[in-house]
């Protein structure tokens, strides 16, 4: 199914999400942006019937959307608690 990914949602809807995981029912899918993310969620059922219509009805029972990750400040094996590098922007 993942490998058919662009075909059963669309180009443009491929384009923007990425899915992560399968398990158990529930699809896991990665938007690009938090506004791809809210867009998503809004279209699961949509997104939900050309599933079935392409894999079957019981391969996806679930969409779970998450958005994209934000950037790590961690570097190396030691932190410091408090805001990190952005304390010396002002």
């Amino acid at each position: 199914m993942l490998s058919r990914w662009p075909q059963l949602v669309g180009a443009e809807i491929a384009d923007h999400c990425t899915p992560l995981s399968l398990r158990d029912g529930e699809l896991v899918l990665q938007a690009e942006s938090t506004a791809w993310a809210t867009q998503l969620r809004t279209l699961q059922r949509q997104l939900l019937g050309r599933i079935a219509a392409g894999v079957g009805r019981d391969v996806v029972k679930r969409i779970r959307v998450v958005g994209p990750s934000g950037p790590s400040w961690r570097h190396g094996p030691r932190t410091v608690r408090g805001r990190g590098p952005r304390d010396t922007y002002g």
